[in-house]
């Protein structure tokens, strides 16, 4: 496949200025939502034949938060893409300032596998809502939802406009060989490092939406029952693979067995399986295989049952934990939580600081006093104060990383500016023009000018 010529075509089109037009941005984001509305049956096979997602799952965290974008935007377009006013100093009136929102341009979007529908068209209907041309690259490692994609978006867009790339590594790379005027990926840390490396070539600006150790920081004196309750279904949702699940637990070791008995205690009462739709498969042997060797066998409280035929890893709780322990090495993205304990809240703390920034942190704590310490220490994406992963669902907050975590943002309004570049304008008439700036020069002019600028 050619790749240039479709950037090319995809340049050419959006120099037409069509995708400037504000109708059009809206009638193609309702094209797609039909096209969505229509095809869920086949959407939500494909995913099953993926990683045996169920269709409430589905619906519940990939195509609502779809259909939210995309409703979201069309009822807001309008407002994002307007000219804004802002103050002229003294010392350029008569004159107005404002500032204009423009697209970028081409665009490229790399999407991810673990929610493959939600990670590849959420940032892509930001990009379209900004009036930019897309060319969307879903991961090769969910085959069935990548196919089902390229399938809808290529038989019902032209590709000038939104086009769908299948493919892996190497095409990837071939792709990344083209310069695009913005890039958006999520995905890992280490590919991320890839992609940013690909883009400097061409000085295309990136967002990249990554991940890491997210950890979940419980002190004494909150309700242990719903802090465990709503952590559980955080971590297991998905099998664990969700970036912004909590990673990890720190505990405050007085209140270590109470909680535990409520984390197994909601394990069993989820009834996780399949066949109960609220489960799926890991996606492949070979993330299967690397969890598996992540759990340690003499530190499993609960869980740790595996059936390798079917890619499933039960719901796994480890404690006895040290930050040295090879499942602490590295991002788990699976369905096994390590619990470690700390004896005070500055050590637990200095130990999360002492790690790269992570995507997600989550608080449980009624301690005013410790939660604004930990949100004023503390470097992170985003998070919660006694909830976990839920803040992903509030399009009025911007979703992003920071650090090693990622570069920028979307949702909402903030996936409009992530695809826009602001344009500043000042803006003057002719009818009077002082002197002071021009030569020649005076003590009295510059006396003149630093009473103006300041």
């Amino acid at each position: 496949m050619n790749y240039q010529c479709i950037i090319d075509q995809q340049r050419h089109f959006f120099n037409t200025n069509t995708t400037k037009d504000i109708p059009f941005r809206i009638k193609q984001l309702k094209h797609l939502k039909d096209i969505l509305k229509k095809n869920e049956t086949l959407l939500y096979e494909s995913i099953y034949s993926d990683f045996k997602k169920s269709e409430f799952e589905t619906y519940t965290t990939e195509l609502s938060i779809i259909y939210h974008e995309i409703d979201l935007a069309i009822a807001k377009i309008k407002k994002w893409a307007k000219k804004k006013k802002v103050s002229t100093g003294l010392a350029n009136l008569p004159g107005t300032s404002y500032i204009i929102p423009e697209p970028y341009g081409t665009i490229l979007v790399i999407g991810a596998w673990n929610y493959p529908y939600q990670l590849s068209l959420c940032p892509a209907i930001a990009a379209i809502a900004a009036g930019c041309t897309v060319v969307l690259k879903p991961s090769e490692i969910s085959s069935h939802t990548s196919a089902t994609m390229a399938a809808l978006i290529n038989q019902n867009f032209d590709p000038s406009f939104f086009k769908v790339i299948e493919g892996g590594v190497k095409e990837t790379t071939n792709i990344l060989g083209v310069k695009f005027d913005k890039i958006f990926f999520t995905g890992s840390v280490n590919v991320g490092q890839i992609i940013y490396l690909a883009a400097a070539k061409h000085l295309t600006p990136v967002t990249l939406e990554l991940g890491g150790k997210s950890p979940a920081i419980i002190t004494e004196g909150i309700d242990i029952d719903m802090t465990a309750k709503r952590l559980v279904w955080a971590k297991f949702l998905n099998a664990g693979q969700t970036c912004i699940a909590p990673d990890y637990v720190l505990v405050a070791s007085t209140i270590l067995d109470q909680f535990l008995v409520a984390v197994k205690k909601h394990i069993k009462n989820a009834n996780y399986g399949i066949s109960n739709h609220n489960y799926t498969q890991i996606i492949n042997d070979k993330n299967f295989n690397r969890l598996y060797n992540l759990i340690d066998p003499n530190k499993v409280y609960f869980g740790g049952g595996n059936n390798p035929k079917e890619r499933v890893i039960f719901p796994t709780v480890l404690t006895n934990i040290e930050f040295s322990d090879k499942v602490m090495q590295e991002e788990i993205f699976g369905p096994i939580l390590p619990i470690l304990t700390f004896q005070n809240i500055e050590d637990a703390i200095k130990k999360v600081k002492s790690l790269p920034k992570p995507l997600s942190c989550y608080i449980f704590t009624k301690n005013k006093v410790i939660k604004n310490k930990i949100l004023k220490e503390i470097s992170f994406g985003g998070g919660a104060v006694n909830d976990a992963v839920m803040h992903f669902a509030e399009q009025s907050l911007p979703f992003g990383g920071v650090g090693d975590s990622g570069i920028g943002s979307y949702h909402g309004k903030y996936g409009f500016e992530t695809f826009s570049h602001y344009k500043s304008i000042l803006q003057k008439s002719f009818w009077i023009e002082p002197n002071l700036k021009y030569a020649p020069y005076s003590s009295s002019k510059l006396k003149w000018l630093k009473w103006l600028i300041g």
